[in-house]
């Protein structure tokens, strides 16, 4: 046998014997080594002991820390592991149990804590802040109370506890409803008092939680790669706001790493964001002046970090099969650091639905720089706006998607040049898409809401060489150079309407079908699209099926834990010409004068449907499914 090669064996057979299993356990002792039969207390004294190859397996029960990760793993081979134990309940909490409640008066509580209590972090003292944030007039606290699991309503002032009363005009709209228990926190003198509404009952009958700590799985440094965590429950975090411009600190966040995988987790209950791939931290966090341009600087201080913003460095994390609810910012955040990863089968709801602050970086998934990124397979409903790809989106894929009942738009696309492409989704909320971006290619969707068409000539944003994060230069958004080929767009019935009159700032137009891009200065490219039930084609548009007088009565029926699609199909739908879409049939983006392809730069065809199958080559069906047949039809498509 070649030396070299047995060399090679050996030191690939030394390093697979050499890596361990740590098991960690309520009954353990961070004295123990770790074994079955002698398991570590804290995740946290694991983590510590881990290298790469390793895999911590945590059993049964409440975890309350924060996991400091140490180091990571050397590759996708040699990665570190953090595991639930098969078949058990592991939570990991930031929060603390709080008990001795006095009732100061009927149905309010009141707990007076030292501020040792809260270690070197108290969130009833740290307000959130940053760029693109606005409190709407008040202050707000990363600091929660949750009541058997229930999160409470921070009040502006300890008056509308007092006093339900006064509540009314203290309370920005549209808050919880006056019925939903408050919380009010003061730091002062070494201790921290906290008063609460209760739920009806004695408070100290009930399990009452306080935020503690600031996340519940984040490194405190860059660079801690290849790390897997898998299979826990993961709640309570005084998370801060994740602007683009500052370091994103998530309940559980990858802090300018790569190869993470995120899955099979439940995540929830985080004041701001749920996971994030984000941005490192530095002086200059939160000074953009909330302009494009300090974005730019930002982009740029990511090339020269330490860990410099490439292909080799940053990115290429998986986050799949994961549940992510009830977080005030984002259920997944990241800026520059989500490039060339994988965002699959995700379930997020319950996002930005309070709505006690605002700003300008709350979605189910708000990515800047989602350079050849998957988005695949996710359920997104409830939230302020489903998915918001800001800057840099090229090379990215929007595929398979079910979004419902979000309160703004399903997806929006802003600032982007191309090429991006967003195939096979269903867009069910009453806005799919809020349009300012221009070099997208649209495939096969189910558009069952309006499109706001817009431009943004005010900004310069970059565009990049093909699967890079080098800034090949930087364009103003004009809109149109779209490619929209074999959607089904569904209107309300209504009859058609003169286009609205244009606002100066973003030339804005709203309505059901590509119509609403008539205006654009840049022609699109069209064919095999549908017009049900009102929505109109574009002026330049030929090829299109327009049948106005057809309702498909779509409508989407939860039954327990799934989610059926009722909807009518006629075998006129199938009248409209079709063609395969591809590489060769979308051409270039204008912009970065770049081909629509895969990451890997081989070419790409829009070749199956929603759910995997294969499509006719020659005449593929319109719409997200492939030869649904006709009728009523009830498809399970979650």
């Amino acid at each position: 046998m070649n030396h070299r090669l047995l060399q090679f064996l050996l030191i690939c057979t030394t390093a697979t014997l050499a890596a361990r299993e740590y098991h960690v356990a309520l009954s353990g002792d961070n004295a123990h080594d770790g074994s079955v039969a002698r398991p570590l207390r804290t995740i946290q004294r694991a983590a510590d002991l881990a290298q790469p190859g390793d895999t911590i397996t945590v059993h049964a029960g409440t975890y309350r820390e924060r996991i400091n990760p140490p180091r990571g793993g050397t590759s996708d081979s040699r990665r570190i592991t953090y595991q639930a134990a098969p078949g058990a309940k592991v939570e990991i909490k930031g929060s603390e149990v709080v008990t001795g409640w006095t009732e100061i008066q009927a149905g309010v509580w009141k707990v007076t804590l030292p501020n040792s209590f809260f270690g070197g972090f108290n969130p009833y003292a740290d307000l959130i802040r940053g760029d693109w944030f606005n409190g709407k007039g008040r202050e707000h606290h990363t600091g929660a109370v949750y009541i058997n699991g229930e999160w409470l309503s921070e009040a502006a002032k300890l008056e509308h506890l007092l006093n339900p009363a006064s509540r009314a005009a203290g309370t920005p709209a549209p808050a919880k409803p006056a019925t939903e228990p408050l919380w009010f926190a003061q730091v002062e003198q070494g201790q921290t008092t906290l008063w609460t509404q209760g739920r009806g009952a004695n408070l100290n009958d009930q399990v009452v939680e306080i935020n503690v700590r600031r996340t519940v799985f984040y490194p405190d440094q860059p660079g801690r790669n290849f790390i897997t965590v898998r299979g826990f429950t993961l709640r309570h975090a005084a998370t801060p706001w994740a602007p683009p411009t500052a370091e994103q600190i998530g309940l559980i966040g990858t802090h300018w790493s790569m190869g993470w995988i995120v899955e099979g987790n439940t995540i929830s209950h985080s004041i701001c964001s749920g996971i994030a791939l984000g941005k490192h931290g530095d002086e200059f966090d939160n000074t953009s002046a909330n302009t494009a341009e300090g974005y730019v600087k930002t982009i740029e201080r990511g090339h020269v970090h330490a860990l410099a913003w490439t292909r080799a460095n940053i990115g290429h994390h998986v986050v799949r099969n994961n549940r992510i609810s009830h977080c005030e910012q984002a259920g997944i955040v990241g800026s520059l650091g989500p490039a060339f990863s994988r965002i699959i089968g995700n379930t997020i709801h319950d996002i930005h639905v309070r709505r006690l602050f605002t700003g300008a970086e709350m979605a189910g998934i708000k990515f800047h720089a989602a350079i050849d990124t998957e988005i695949s397979g996710n359920h997104i409903f409830r939230t302020c706006r489903g998915l918001w790809l800001d800057w840099m989106a090229q090379g990215t894929r929007v595929t398979r998607n079910l979004f419902h009942d979000n309160a703004g738009e399903d997806l929006f696309m802003e600032v982007n040049h191309g090429p991006f492409l967003i195939d096979n989704n269903l867009f069910l909320s009453p806005t799919t898409l809020l349009d300012m971006s221009q070099g997208g290619a649209y495939a096969h969707n189910l558009i069952a809401g309006r499109i706001i068409s817009t431009e943004e000539l005010r900004r310069e944003t970059p565009y990049h060489p093909p699967h890079s994060t080098a800034v090949a230069g930087l364009a103003k958004t004009h809109g149109g150079d779209n490619r929209f080929y074999n959607n089904l767009f569904v209107g309300t019935g209504a009859a058609p309407v003169a286009a609205p009159k244009l606002d100066e700032r973003h030339r804005r137009v709203s309505g059901h079908g590509l119509w609403v891009y008539d205006v654009r200065e840049h022609a699109s490219y069209t064919g095999g699209n549908v017009y049900l039930h009102g929505a109109r084609p574009s002026a330049r548009e030929t090829a299109a099926l327009d049948l106005p007088q057809t309702n498909p009565q779509v409508k989407l029926v939860p039954a327990g834990a799934d989610h059926f699609l009722e909807l009518q199909f006629g075998a006129e739908e199938s009248r409209v010409a079709t063609q395969r879409v591809t590489t060769a049939l979308l051409g270039r983006a204008r912009i970065p004068n770049l081909p629509y392809e895969n990451p890997d730069g081989s070419p790409l065809a829009v070749d199956t449907d929603y759910f995997g199958r294969k499509r006719d080559a020659a005449r593929p069906t319109a719409g997200p499914f492939e030869q649904p047949g006709t009728g009523p039809l009830r498809l399970k498509v979650r």
